[in-house]
């Protein structure tokens, strides 16, 4: 068994920041300020320094590991690192302790009531907690063929805003939140995700998307950004929509939707004051892309322009918002009617 080199310890540059791992000219981020949790990644440092070579079992792995091998190696590298964080963070107080090889259809559905939270929810923990198992055996850290079991898939909500009520949330925070009625309208003209509207500028650049508004054409992905499964395709900016993004950056605006010359961090106060005043319940800023899709099936439009356009599939497309197009069941009601 071989032994750590010498001068291993922890240090916080300046008394401040996370603690790193020492070992010669090793530096490793322990990933916390904490000082427990530090000394509990010094531990399994230590271990590491002294495991015999080739992956391990899941007799051999605790869960804890699993995870924070994968945020330590993975997750920090991903475009949207917190979201995986979310997840080690409520997975690990349940599961942390144990080895790997515990995980079945039991101890997921035990944790399922321990959480008491949106099916959604857990279902997006236990994904990452799959994700983390299968990062360490692509990694060559573990052997096992152990899954997590994930609740079913909540039904797809069918929220949508109806034309009034769009009206009366933009007229609610034109004047005390503009930044919020730009955002609305684009939402609902583009069908885009919030996150990606909040990153739209009128330029190309490496953070986020961009309109080119004297071609009219929305370019959902940044400067050298690969595609991901959450589609962001390019398309055509709606006409109505293209004038008010030409008078915005005529006005000197850099981003889409920005707050005193800034773009938009969050947009949870300003909705939460817009739907009160506007008298709405039950909606967040995700329905607006769900209100954009519903609209263009009740207008009857082509499903194939329609889902291109949203960034989905087809079949996703017809799934979720398919029973609000005129032609649904069309043939069966025809053949009904016939003698």
């Amino acid at each position: 068994m071989s032994r750590p080199r010498k001068g291993l310890r922890l240090h916080r540059k300046g008394g401040k920041g996370n603690w790193i791992i020492v070992d010669g000219e090793t530096r490793v981020s322990t990933g916390t300020a904490d000082r427990g949790r530090a000394d509990a990644a010094l531990a399994r440092y230590v271990a590491e320094q002294g495991r015999r070579e080739g992956p391990r079992t899941g007799d051999d792995v605790t869960i804890g590991e699993v995870l924070d091998w994968y945020g330590e190696g993975h997750a920090r590298g991903v475009k949207a690192p917190e979201r995986i964080g979310y997840s080690i963070k409520a997975l690990r107080p349940w599961f942390g302790p144990a080895r790997v090889s515990t995980i079945n259809r039991s101890t997921c559905e035990a944790y399922v009531r321990h959480r008491g939270v949106a099916s959604d929810t857990v279902r997006t923990e236990l994904a990452h907690l799959n994700a983390a198992i299968n990062w360490c055996k692509d990694e060559g850290r573990l052997v096992t063929d152990v899954r997590a079991t994930l609740p079913p898939k909540a039904a797809p909500r069918d929220r949508w805003l109806t034309r009034d009520e769009v009206a009366k949330l933009i007229r609610a925070c034109r004047h005390r939140s503009p930044h919020l009625a730009r955002f609305i309208l684009v939402a609902v003209y583009t069908g885009r995700r919030s996150a990606a509207l909040r990153g739209l500028q009128f330029m190309p650049n490496m953070q986020g998307g961009w309109i080119d508004t004297d071609r009219g054409v929305l370019y959902g992905l940044a400067e050298g950004e690969t595609a991901s499964r959450k589609r962001k395709p390019p398309a055509p900016v709606p006409p109505r929509l293209l004038a008010h993004l030409r008078r915005w950056e005529r006005t000197g605006a850099r981003w889409v939707v920005e707050h005193n010359g800034k773009p938009v961090a969050s947009l949870k106060t300003a909705w939460r004051t817009a739907l009160r005043e506007a008298g709405i319940e039950h909606c967040s800023p995700h329905d607006l892309r769900r209100t954009c899709a519903t609209w263009m099936m009740q207008n009857g439009a082509d499903l194939w322009a329609a889902a291109g356009y949203l960034g989905m599939t087809v079949p996703m497309l017809v799934e979720v918002y398919g029973h609000h197009h005129p032609d649904h069941m069309r043939s069966a009601i025809d053949a009904l009617g016939r003698r």
